[in-house]
């Protein structure tokens, strides 16, 4: 009786086992897609900041001259805003476990340095985390489960934020969030978005002709600014996904080289067994017609 209990523990666990590697399996294929598509689109993102950067070559020298009027020395910010983007699901690993030990520490030197901290999570799972280790979260926002995200997200939050800080109610945003590296490297970074880089704008090549402007550069360069700060915050975006997806295959694939080693495990210790009971059961068989004697008869 204990070997045929024991032959059917090992088959139960054979069959959870196998039932479960279809969708270990299926998870690795979503992941591996959405980590390419993720990759791809950024890739594309790219290109038009650079495209953004080469309209604002030709308008730096028009804009020179007022800012050299109006520039002042930069203050140091006492309000600002955290923006974390995590993941909305999880069976990724310590991704958002990770992302959130990283914000402690910037949350905490902020604070040292005596600015006012707000933080807006991206992703239902980033919240958890911040909330486990006391922190609050003024803003939540979800992401995604099944697509990658959207550029009207990106475009909606770039707005307000830039909107506030037109009127001083912050001083600055940054964004923390899991930089891509390579297919196994992933690491939290900080990004600062508002205000923006101005010296990022300058890098671009002037064209030769230069061109005719027919309109206020400022208000030209304002327009593309804010197009530029939109798509630095999709990238961003982009490239936490391409993190997130890699982070997941990696486990998923992982749990299905377990899934197949515990598979081959348990069928060898249920043939095993099964030899055991049918040697076992031949005995008594024996031993009941009389082949067997009784060595002490």
């Amino acid at each position: 009786m204990a070997g045929r209990e024991g032959i059917e523990g090992i088959r139960a666990r054979l069959n959870n086992i196998r039932s479960v590697e279809p969708l270990l399996g299926a998870m690795r294929t979503i992941s591996l897609g959405s980590w390419q598509a993720a990759l791809k689109r950024k890739g594309r993102v790219l290109s038009y900041t650079e495209r953004l950067r080469d309209l604002l070559a030709p308008l730096a020298p028009l804009l020179e001259a007022r800012r050299r009027d109006r520039r002042s020395e930069p203050r140091a910010p006492t309000s600002m805003v955290v923006v974390v983007i995590g993941s909305e699901r999880g069976l990724c690993g310590a991704f958002n476990s990770t992302l959130a030990e990283y914000v402690d520490r910037e949350v905490a030197r902020l604070s040292g340095e005596g600015v006012a901290v707000e933080l807006c999570a991206l992703g239902a799972r980033a919240t958890r985390a911040l909330q486990r280790i006391g922190h609050p979260v003024a803003s939540a926002r979800s992401l995604p489960m099944a697509a990658l995200p959207s550029s009207d997200l990106a475009s909606e939050l770039t707005q307000g934020w830039l909107e506030q800080f037109e009127v001083g109610e912050l001083d600055a945003v940054q964004v923390v969030y899991h930089a891509y590296r390579n297919s196994t490297l992933h690491e939290p970074v900080t990004v600062q978005l508002v205000p923006p880089r101005i010296a990022a704008f300058e890098e671009g090549t002037a064209p030769w002709p230069p061109p005719y402007i027919d309109t206020d550069p400022v208000d030209l360069f304002v327009q593309v600014v804010v197009l530029w700060t939109t798509t630095e915050l999709y990238r961003v975006l982009l490239d936490s996904t391409a993190s997130e997806h890699s982070a997941r295959y990696q486990l998923m694939e992982g749990a299905t080289q377990n899934a197949d080693r515990l598979i081959d495990e348990l069928t060898l210790a249920l043939q095993a067994a099964r030899q055991q009971a049918i040697t076992a059961e031949m005995q008594e068989l024996a031993v009941g017609a009389g082949l067997l004697g009784n060595e002490e008869g």
